[in-house]
């Protein structure tokens, strides 16, 4: 049965509707974060070690696999969202990757056995790799241009507010014996999923994914519920036929993917380039050295800092509140410094702190001095704060604005995908890293930061303050591969000549309807005046 209009998402318009999307996608982003900071207390817990047989040197490699296969199921959950997600929808996606997670989540807190727990990190992994990869261009579709930024960056605040929240957990657990200390951890990850399904069912679907699968009157009563107009307002009525033109150039202009892995890109518009931007911007990520931090601190305390099991997860604890809270300080900065100027702050920020967590472990290990040992403490807790202000949500923003319409689905799943294989990579050398190299194993990520700084200022162009559409014109117009010599490129404020387009789309459809208007009360006057003239002729 339809609802009637006002009953459509209980009532809920312009702000109040993105605020909803917002909570939903955020919930997802936080189980997110809570999936990467459950496991650093489970690997730490007595009771699960001696119970799957993990204990000893002798098991590192072993140990090292249990984590990080987590993330060749979120790859493999990437790769479902490009190829079935794009048919059926980032709702139905989400749903669907939400349903998977819970049985994922059953078998890891029933775990009795290696291979139980190996299949229940995969099946859990698959479901968050489908979730990951949809739940930001959801966002990025529904939210008004001038909060997108800002929106996807508040999700991965909440990403890390998971990762706080759980490493809390794993800390007041510590003190408690058994298996409760890493099956309870476990099981809360279903109040995450129940939020889920009890708010992305009645929310609206993107109405950019509506236009391009041919469904345009309903994604045009969604723009107008999303910006709490009218379906026949000019804005309305502009926004939805740029879209429209967009999905239209595209498709006439799009490649196929066997064309695109052969390098025939000569599509007009830079699908290649664009999908590359965005992978990038993960590969950046992971191999900026994150996952080092979120699978191993606790392990990183012990090992190189030769604290106990408490404190080192009480330290943990704290560094997760600082990370936390400079992830808010980027919401402030995503759309007045950009995304360019973040990730290159950010990056800097992070070759400092490897590259002073190098000097002092080695003096530590050289001299055995504890105080060089503890000193790292500060930086461990500075990496955090560095990849917080930047490197922590634009990797994920990045990819859902760069790339085009048809290619977004598949753009953000394969720079998602790009996220979790190199995820994968270093969960599973850090710990024989951590085994066989000792202190050298640090400078490897201040070479990497390295490296990254000076691609990211040449070949990455600003999105923050454009609309998705000022991004395909820009690709449109076969723009220079390196950026900086372009103002408009580089700005972190929307270019004047996207804003003269818009306001210009927006009077031609004012002045049409303004003309529609005239003619039909011309004619409404006319067809009055004749039936006045009949009614009189038919009294005398």
């Amino acid at each position: 049965m339809r609802l009637a209009p006002k009953q459509r998402y209980f009532g809920f318009k312009g702000g109040w509707l993105v605020f909803w999307i917002t909570v939903a996608c955020a919930t997802d982003m936080t189980l997110f974060g809570y999936d990467q900071g459950v496991f650093s207390g489970v690997v730490v817990s007595d009771d699960f070690l001696e119970l799957h047989n993990l204990v000893g040197p002798s098991k590192t490699k072993v140990l090292s696999t249990v984590a990080a296969i987590y993330d060749v199921g979120c790859f493999i959950g990437a790769i479902i969202a490009f190829t079935v997600g794009e048919r059926l929808g980032r709702k139905k996606t989400i749903i669907l990757g939400t349903a998977i997670m819970s049985i994922g989540v059953i078998l890891k807190t029933s775990s009795f056995s290696l291979p139980q727990m190996f299949v229940g990190r995969v099946i859990l992994g698959i479901g968050n790799g489908i979730n990951t990869a949809t739940a930001p261009i959801w966002q990025t579709e529904t939210a008004p241009a001038r909060l997108r930024g800002k929106l996807v960056i508040l999700e991965m605040m909440t990403n890390v507010g998971g990762f706080m929240i759980v490493n809390w957990i794993n800390y007041g657990l510590s003190f408690v014996a058994g298996s409760i200390q890493w099956r309870l951890p476990l099981a809360l990850q279903f109040i995450f999923i129940f939020v889920l399904f009890a708010t992305v069912p009645w929310l609206p679907e993107s109405p950019r994914w509506l236009i391009a699968h041919g469904h345009e009157v309903e994604a045009i009563q969604i723009l107008a519920d999303l910006e709490n107009k009218s379906t026949d307002h000019a804005f309305i009525v502009a926004q939805h036929q740029e879209i429209v033109y967009g999905v239209q150039y595209e498709r006439e202009h799009s490649i196929k993917w066997r064309d695109l892995l052969r390098g025939r890109t000569e599509d007009g518009t830079k699908s290649a380039r664009r999908l590359l931007l965005g992978a990038g911007t993960q590969f950046f990520q992971q191999f900026g050295g994150i996952n080092i931090m979120s699978y191993y601190t606790p392990t990183i305390m012990i090992t190189y800092v030769g604290l106990s099991n408490s404190m080192a997860r009480l330290l943990s604890a704290c560094n997760a509140v600082s990370y936390f809270i400079f992830a808010g300080v980027a919401v402030l900065f995503v759309e007045r410094l950009g995304r360019r100027s973040l990730m290159m702050i950010s990056t800097f920020l992070q070759l400092v702190a490897f590259l002073c967590i190098s000097i002092l472990l080695k003096y530590a290990m050289a001299n055995g001095s504890t105080e060089c040992a503890k000193a790292a403490i500060f930086f461990f807790f500075f990496y955090n704060i560095a990849f917080a202000v930047g490197m922590l949500g634009v990797p994920w923003l990045y990819p859902t604005e760069i790339n085009s319409l048809p290619m977004r689905t598949k753009g953000a799943a394969v720079a998602t995908a790009t996220n979790w294989i190199t995820n994968f990579v270093i969960v599973e050398i850090t710990p024989i890293g951590f085994q066989n190299l000792g202190w050298k194993f640090w400078p490897i990520w201040v070479v990497t930061n390295a490296l990254f700084l000076p691609i990211i200022y040449l070949l990455f162009p600003e999105t923050s303050s454009r609309t998705l559409e000022d991004l395909d014109a820009y690709f449109r117009s076969d723009p220079s591969l390196i950026v900086v010599g372009d103002k408009d490129a580089i700005s972190s404020k929307r270019p004047l000549k996207y804003i003269e387009k818009e306001n210009d789309e927006v009077h031609r459809v004012e002045e049409q309807d303004a003309g529609v208007r005239e003619r039909t009360s011309k004619v409404d006057l006319i067809v009055d005046v004749e039936a006045r003239h009949h009614e009189v002729g038919k009294i005398q």
